[in-house]
């Protein structure tokens, strides 16, 4: 073989190698703008937050108008708005809820996603054990109690 075939296979290796990883680095390439534009409108929603605190504190003291502060407040609120539909538009990953099931020694041990029946047997059952541990409400402020309180938890009143 002379040395042309030998330069021609190697660039043609070479692209081949590039074709192949292109996926992974851009995978990355991605990964690592999403993260940055998640920290850059993190950092804006502080701003906002602190011009909105700094706004009320200067409007508790007089310092601006009333009709100002109003414009100035409505515009910081729409600003903090967008800033959070654009976080939850970056952020879209729901997460997979996972069933738990109990052991017989009352430990739970996660097992896998949820399907809808499952989750709607848990809820229905811990509504069922909560309604279960109410002893009906107070007496002095009608508050729900509980049948372990020896107090209620509201007013403080001692449940006889």
């Amino acid at each position: 073989m002379d040395l042309g075939a030998i330069f021609l296979l190697l660039g043609v290796l070479a692209i081949v190698v590039l074709f192949v990883t292109q996926p992974f680095t851009q995978k990355w390439r991605v990964k690592a703008q999403n993260s940055r534009e998640i920290s850059a409108l993190l950092a804006e929603r502080e701003r906002a937050l602190t011009a909105l605190m700094e706004l009320d504190f200067d409007n508790g003291i007089g310092k601006i108008p009333a009709d100002e502060y109003s414009a100035q407040r409505a515009s910081l609120i729409q600003k903090g708005a967008d800033i959070f539909r654009q976080l939850d538009a970056l952020q879209a990953v729901k997460p997979t809820p996972v069933k738990m099931v109990e052991e017989p020694n009352g430990a739970n041990q996660k097992t896998g996603p949820l399907s809808e029946e499952d989750l709607e047997d848990l809820i229905a059952k811990r509504r069922s054990s909560r309604q279960q541990k109410t002893a009906g409400f107070c007496p002095n402020c009608g508050k729900p109690i509980l049948q372990s309180d020896k107090f209620c938890p509201s007013c403080g009143q001692l449940i006889s």
